[in-house]
């Protein structure tokens, strides 16, 4: 468990006036900030987990503190998002004076304008689509991401302006397939697309007005995301990158701090993104910064490190590619192949390497 020791280490690095991440990334990378005693290593993870996701930046090592009633410093910020490109595009009904004219002989939803507010609509419910179908099945084996939020976001939730939400959109957008049939007489049946059987009927339960589920602030997150960086968007997989942080700061002991969770998990996924988007774009596969040259430097790293093993992998097992199993082990941060708790113990160390990730490809070499 935690030691006290430890315990105060943390507290004595993120007291300080300003806080030394050279320091703070010594404490996570050797595994001292487990969460093993509830409401000491998770409080402690969650506080500190803004400052090592900025470490997937070229940014100082040295950062001003922050307090829990300004958990998000940029909460206004996340706020704006919300309402620029989920409100005000698919809003429903509005009382704040940010309504949008649905139909109009300018603007209308066969308009094949590329600049149509319509055209953007269904573009973008494309990618809603899949974003919904990721975030829905996100660790099946948790119930958490099931559950409602003690935070839903009351900016979207708010009953008296009956905003739409992201699961409306998708509700709207899926047209659910019927069983037609035609008897002798030319009496035509149609089949109720609500008899479905019961197993999927639990993976799209609706929770009580004014509720929402935490796989609802993931897909929200992405969305966002996707909407802001047009030029990768949504890439499956990065579902599975989201899941820890958000869980990370939703779980948090502390009620003030788990209140800005989503924020917090936005700004530390877009960090952490900027450091390993490029293993989400197909164009740079092959350049030196892609997935593929990552992936032979595992092999490279084995070959060096392990060479029975690489010798294995590469003439007795009928030269076995690093496709098989690399690509997922490094594009989603090995976040698919351990439990949870395992997952964001190894993220510990990983974002507190300070030789960028070159711990990832030490672990896969472990691994194999």
């Amino acid at each position: 468990a935690l030691g006290l020791h430890q315990i105060a280490d943390f507290q004595e690095v993120l007291g300080e006036p300003t806080v030394a991440l050279s320091k703070l990334r010594e404490l996570c990378f050797s595994g001292e900030c487990r969460g093993d005693r509830p409401g000491l290593g998770r409080g402690l993870r969650a506080r500190r987990c803004p400052g090592l996701c900025r470490l997937a930046r070229a940014v100082p090592w040295e950062i001003t503190p922050w307090t829990a009633p300004a958990a998000s410093l940029g909460e206004d910020l996340y706020s704006q998002f919300l309402k620029e490109m989920i409100i005000q595009p698919g809003i429903a009904k509005a009382n704040l004076g940010v309504s949008r004219e649905d139909v109009t002989l300018e603007d209308h939803p066969l308009n094949p304008n590329p600049d149509s507010r319509w055209n953007t609509y269904f573009k973008d419910n494309e990618v809603l689509l899949q974003i919904d179908k990721d975030v829905r099945r996100l660790y099946p084996d948790m119930a958490f991401f099931q559950r409602p939020t003690d935070y839903p976001c009351l900016l979207i939730l708010d009953p008296q302006n009956e905003f739409e939400t992201l699961r409306r959109r998708v509700e709207q957008t899926t047209l659910k397939s019927q069983t037609v049939a035609r008897n002798r007489s030319g009496v035509t049946n149609v089949s109720s697309p609500l008899k479905s059987t019961p197993s999927s009927l639990s993976e799209y339960e609706v929770l009580p007005n004014g509720c929402e589920a935490h796989w609802e602030v993931v897909e929200r997150i992405l969305f966002i995301y996707a909407k802001l960086n047009p030029g990768i968007a949504y890439v499956q997989g990065m579902n599975e990158i989201v899941g820890p942080l958000y869980y990370t700061f939703a779980t948090d002991p502390n009620s003030e701090w788990k209140e800005h969770a989503e924020a917090d998990t936005f700004f530390c996924f877009t960090n952490l993104m900027a450091e390993i988007r490029d293993n989400f774009i197909k164009s740079l596969d092959d350049s030196q910064c892609g997935i593929t040259y990552k992936m032979e430097k595992v092999y490279s790293t084995l070959k060096k490190k392990m060479w029975k093993v690489f010798l294995l992998l590469q003439d007795e097992l009928e030269n076995i590619k690093p496709q098989f199993f690399a690509f997922r082990w490094l594009t989603l941060l090995l976040s698919q192949e351990f439990l949870l708790p395992d997952v964001i113990r190894i993220w510990d160390s990983l974002f507190a390497d300070d030789k960028r990730f070159d711990f990832l490809l030490l672990v896969c070499c472990a691994m194999l």
